[in-house]
């Protein structure tokens, strides 16, 4: 959590340095081949990535319409963690399996970001098949506050007018 702490004092490259220490974070805590941040904008209805370990496969600022299937249920509805540990759990739920395949990644884990009561946005990783664990789904719940002021300080920023989103 220093790591976080540290790079949200960085005055400049903000939030992209945040969201650097974040993706390290995740990445020694749970480990991700691919780790991503979706925020969810309520009034539009839609989610978007606001920050991509591999930019080239999932471009930043890429938009979706919010989901409606049993992903929405556990995240959205009971602000639970969403793990699938194949690609066929995740073809249930994600139409860009076909791409998460190609890139060697069978399992994921999408962690609720809740502030103030509503879904703010998910932490998500994916890896190799079967890689989120019990102990690593344990483990990922001590990101969730680090995620929450990656969030919050990106929201400020949009606030003051100097981020896209």
């Amino acid at each position: 959590m220093m790591q976080i702490l540290d790079a949200i004092a960085e005055p400049h490259g903000q939030p992209e340095a945040t969201y650097r220490a974040l993706d390290r974070l995740v990445d020694r805590t749970i480990g991700a081949r691919l780790f991503t941040l979706m925020e969810v904008d309520h009034a539009r209805d839609v989610a978007w990535r606001s920050y991509s370990s591999m930019p080239d496969a999932y471009p930043p600022f890429g938009e979706k319409p919010r989901l409606r299937n049993r992903w929405s249920e556990t995240v959205e509805v009971r602000h639970e963690t969403f793990v699938a540990n194949s690609i066929e759990e995740i073809a249930e739920v994600f139409g860009d399996h076909a791409r998460i395949k190609a890139l060697g990644c069978a399992s994921c884990l999408n962690l609720p970001v809740v502030i103030r009561g509503r879904l703010r946005g998910t932490l998500n990783c994916l890896h190799v098949a079967g890689h989120y664990t019990p102990e690593r789904v344990k483990a990922s719940k001590s990101l969730a506050p680090a995620g929450a002021l990656a969030f919050l300080m990106a929201e400020s920023i949009r606030n003051q007018g100097g981020l896209h989103g």
